[in-house]
């Protein structure tokens, strides 16, 4: 388990030289772009695994392909003179072919090693992108989820697990190295007009499920969000700590069915459970019978701490995400809602 989480009592210094990891990813995009027109920054540095292509680089951003696991980032972060490291490096969606010890190199080995780079360097606020997840999907989860609550994760899930693990060291070099200030975000479901994930790709179904007895309900953040959060930690305007990142409200899987005019199955959970069971075993499906859960015991995130302590509110809440998401759907010609 975590510790509690303590409110910092002084703001970090505003970012002027900043190393992005994860840069070419959907979130990693926005950010550079929003932080090459930022005043007052000196250097961005976007760092990812791959060499960004040429036409999706910005203008005065300096691009660095390196993996995040390299010894050699300790050397990045010196030579460039970091002052604040912006982590959103992970596997959210594994690809085909993945596995555990990957993953779990990538996202708890690292994040260690750009912790241990920023330590080893001087480095004043570390921003790093975890999840809701890492609370964990759990039958006894509070309707609403605070910062206060304990994270647990789930075993079973990889991104989950891996989320807990990587708070648990973030908490750990908190104690040990507090000279490194930490602005931790836990985010809900994003939804952007270009974001396609394990949770938009169910709203793509011509029929939406449910389980039976389970509202199902879900946070959502807009992407454009997220990065306004990011540029306020490291602007020098919220105050270091763990903040839950969504939207006001939340929407149940009925909710959302009746928004985009499709039908809803229930099942019971021990048919489903079964039918993932088989389905698996045979190899026609890529999610097992550990699914039911993440559909039925979603952690639903209370913002209050992000707009009381951290100082930041959401443009849109989870309602006019969700609205949004569906209409950019509808004008790339891609709708998500029946009839359109």
């Amino acid at each position: 388990m975590t510790q509690p989480i303590t409110i910092r009592e002084a703001f970090a210094p505003a970012a002027r030289r900043i190393l992005v990891t994860g840069a070419d990813g959907f979130l990693g995009r926005g950010l550079v772009a929003a932080l090459a027109r930022q005043a007052g920054v000196q250097l961005v540095l976007a760092m990812d695994l791959r060499e960004v292509p040429g036409d999706r680089r910005e203008p005065g951003v300096r691009y660095v392909s390196q993996d995040v696991r390299d010894p050699g980032l300790s050397d990045t972060v010196a030579n460039h003179q970091i002052d604040t490291v912006v982590h959103l490096a992970s596997i959210v969606t594994p690809a085909k072919g993945s596995n555990r010890e990957f993953e779990h190199s990538v996202d708890v080995g690292g994040t260690k090693n750009v912790l241990d780079a920023c330590v080893q360097h001087g480095v004043h606020h570390l921003v790093v992108s975890s999840s809701g997840a890492a609370y964990g999907y759990h039958v006894d989860n509070p309707e609403w989820l605070t910062e206060q609550h304990a994270l647990r994760g789930n075993q079973v899930f990889a991104y989950a697990h891996h989320k807990l693990l990587v708070e648990e060291m973030l908490s750990g070099y908190r104690k040990e190295h507090p000279a490194l200030q930490q602005t931790v975000l836990r985010i809900g479901t994003i939804l952007g007009e270009r974001v396609d994930n394990q949770i938009t790709a169910l709203f793509d179904k011509p029929r939406l499920i449910a389980i039976r007895g389970s509202k199902s309900p879900f946070v959502f953040i807009w992407d454009e969000d997220v990065v306004g959060a990011i540029l306020h930690a490291i602007g020098g305007r919220g105050l270091p700590g763990c903040y839950n990142l969504a939207g006001d409200g939340a929407l149940t899987i009925h909710e959302i069915a009746e928004r985009l005019g499709k039908p809803i199955v229930n099942f019971p959970a021990w048919l489903l459970r079964g039918a993932l069971s088989v389905a698996s075993v045979l190899g026609v499906s890529r999610y097992g019978p550990e699914q039911i859960d993440f559909l039925r015991y979603r952690p639903v995130l209370l913002n209050t701490a992000l707009k009381q302590d951290f100082g930041f509110v959401p443009l849109k809440t989870s309602s006019m995400a969700f609205n949004a998401f569906v209409m950019s759907r509808a004008a790339q010609g891609r709708p998500v809602k029946a009839g359109c």
